[in-house]
């Protein structure tokens, strides 16, 4: 192996963990997230800290909660003064960084996002320290013969991915990086941060082919389905028309968009081997949150359930990972220490998640108690009421909103529907205590004090949506 690995990323956007096929669906096409769960490490108890886009994309690059980060809805801007970034870090220690597909950390406007002035990601520091090939967009999510599907370089110009399939392109651009970079001397990094299978679930925003290994496949909802709301916690975004018959068909389009996306890793991970570049790479698929469709009565992300917050993290690097099952409890802001222990780059002092490398390589060592999971607010607007915290350890799940103080506890492997509060149970008194206390001790940590969503805004954001103020830049 070179001195020191290369990474390669794939983001899915809104993959859960339940949906794919080494998890136990047997619906699901995912052969090659399959093959890498037994050839790799497969990370069975990993969540996003906080499931919306933009919050864990912040996590993922500074290592810090999205309290700390100050992205706490979707549609605003992080400051990279605030923070030291994973690329940076890896940019210092010379690597070659490589970014390809969706961004969501530069919005200058609530919506408006297909002008290029909220779309395009100028070069410098707003990039985060990917400075080397770049081929991004903040966010859209028409992927299929759609003049909506783009991509910008280093100017205003959108530059469309062309006819076909979004994802396609963007794994074609993935396996032409590898090519040009895999006689470098120096290591390489490249994320690539595909949109799918995240919605609109429209036939039209998928390639027939790949909606046609689903057409006669049928999708119930599942037992924790409900028809009402989740009122008063659900927002405007969870709270949607749903019914079994419309889910039938949007899992059916949601189905055959990661059965395409488990197609792409494959192509991509295939170009590692031809390459003679797996020894030498560390090859992370990972996703940034889950979909409920439909269960506990919500639509979307941005909850505590297992259905919005657990998610995929295999990791292949032969030689180095060992093909195991690995039960760490990893959380978004772990990924960048994490990695960057593999890499042997120094991590900076101010990121709030744990270095978890030597749970990867099969070695002993500290690892978290639990897995502290966060909600500031509604998905993309500045609205109170639906502000909660919670942890999620290898068994349990403990959650409370803020607007009633309401609490749940479930026990995942028993009830992995999560149907049953067990949190009056006397027998699960002493559990609910430590998982409680443990969320407070660590919230303390972080100065996560529990505020309403406006705060945020009244507090830390400018009329322009950049965070002006966090409360790591503020210590």
């Amino acid at each position: 192996m070179k001195k020191k690995p290369n990474v390669v990323v794939v983001i899915a956007d809104q993959l859960r963990y339940a949906s794919c096929g080494y998890a136990g669906d047997a619906k699901a096409k995912t052969p090659v997230m399959d093959a890498m769960a037994r050839n790799g490490a497969n990370v069975h108890n990993a969540v996003s800290s906080m499931p919306v886009c933009a919050a864990y994309r912040a996590s993922f690059f500074t290592g810090k909660y999205a309290t700390s980060t100050g992205m706490v809805i979707n549609e605003i801007r992080l400051n990279p003064d605030h923070h030291k970034c994973f690329a940076t870090c890896l940019t210092e220690a010379g690597y070659n960084t490589g970014y390809v597909g969706k961004w969501h950390m530069y919005a200058n406007e609530s919506g408006n996002h297909l002008d290029s002035k909220n779309s395009h990601i100028p070069p410098g520091k707003h990039r985060l320290g990917f400075d080397g090939h770049w081929a991004a967009y903040n966010f859209h999510h028409w992927y299929y013969n759609s003049e909506n599907s783009f991509y910008h370089t280093d100017t205003e110009e959108k530059i469309p991915w062309g006819d076909g399939y979004e994802p396609d392109h963007q794994t074609d651009m993935a396996i032409d990086y590898l090519k040009e970079h895999s006689k470098d001397e120096d290591p390489f990094c490249l994320v690539l941060a595909l949109g799918t299978p995240h919605d609109p679930w429209m036939k039209e925003n998928v390639p027939e082919e790949w909606y046609n290994k689903f057409a006669n496949t049928a999708f119930p909802v599942p037992p924790n389905y409900q028809q009402e709301n989740d009122i008063p916690y659900g927002d405007g975004w969870s709270n949607v028309e749903k019914s079994p018959e419309i889910l039938d068909e949007k899992q059916r389009i949601y189905y055959a968009m990661t059965a395409n996306l488990d197609w792409n890793l494959g192509r991509l991970r295939d170009s590692i081997k031809d390459l003679n570049l797996a020894e030498d790479t560390i090859f992370l698929f990972t996703s940034d949150h889950g979909e409920q469709f439909g269960a506990h009565g919500r639509m979307k992300k941005n909850i505590f359930y297992e259905e919005a917050a657990r998610i995929p993290f295999l990791v292949e690097c032969p030689g180095t990972v060992p093909a195991k099952p690995v039960d760490v409890c990893i959380n978004s802001v772990d990924v960048m220490p994490t990695l960057l222990g593999m890499c042997g780059v120094s991590i900076p002092k101010d990121v709030e998640g744990m270095d978890l490398s030597h749970c990867l390589k099969g070695e002993e060592g500290a690892e978290p108690e639990f897995a502290l999971l966060q909600n500031t607010g509604a998905c993309a607007i500045w609205e109170n009421g639906h502000e909660w915290r919670g942890v999620r350890d290898k068994r349990y799940t403990y959650a409370t909103y803020l607007v009633d103080g309401k609490e749940l506890l479930f026990d995942n492997i028993l009830d992995p529907y999560q149907m049953t509060n067990l949190i009056d149970d006397k027998k699960h008194a002493s559990i609910k205590d430590k998982l409680k206390n443990g969320m407070y001790k660590k919230m303390k940590e972080i100065n996560d004090d529990f505020p309403v969503s406006t705060w945020y805004k009244d507090n830390w954001v400018s009329e322009d949506r950049c965070i002006i103020k966090t409360a790591t830049c503020a210590k």
